[in-house]
């Protein structure tokens, strides 16, 4: 966890950007449940435990700034609530989710699914990609297991 810490405070750095004890907190809640993807809120309530002087509207600003600088992914899964992503280290996209219609899990697909259709849209019509996301609606395994299992 250090090691990451450590590159992201070169990355704020290098925009002239500060790690502050705040930013830390909740780039350690980050990583401590970086297979959670939390709401702001959620991130809140879990750096008020280990700073409690923090507020709510730190915690926004911080997250935009991480969004900003790409170190943090927002992302929507269609529930209205957006939730924060901690951008796996020298990524140069954002990893894709499968979530399920059912329960809500998400699960991460890290594999980039998407570089040869990034290739025709910079071919075919001369769009120059940055980044791109890709998010699958669906029923997990789990979910259809249950369903299978229900109708025997």
């Amino acid at each position: 966890m250090e090691h990451r810490i450590e590159g992201i405070k070169k990355q704020l750095h290098a925009q002239s950007y500060k790690l502050t004890p705040q930013r830390e907190a909740i780039v350690r809640i980050l990583l401590e449940r970086e297979e959670d993807h939390l709401s702001a809120e959620e991130i809140y309530l879990l750096v008020k435990e280990i700073a409690p002087e923090i507020g709510l509207a730190t915690v926004y600003r911080t997250l935009d700034l991480l969004s900003e600088l790409k170190i943090v992914d927002k992302v929507n899964f269609g529930d209205g609530v957006s939730s924060y992503d901690l951008r796996k280290e020298g990524a140069k996209h954002f990893h894709h989710h499968l979530v399920c219609i059912e329960c809500g899990s998400v699960e991460e697909i890290v594999d980039d699914l998407l570089e040869d259709v990034e290739k025709i849209v910079q071919n075919d019509w001369g769009f120059q990609v940055k980044d791109h996301r890709l998010t699958f609606h669906g029923i997990c395994k789990q979910c259809q297991e249950v369903k299978v299992e229900a109708t025997h």
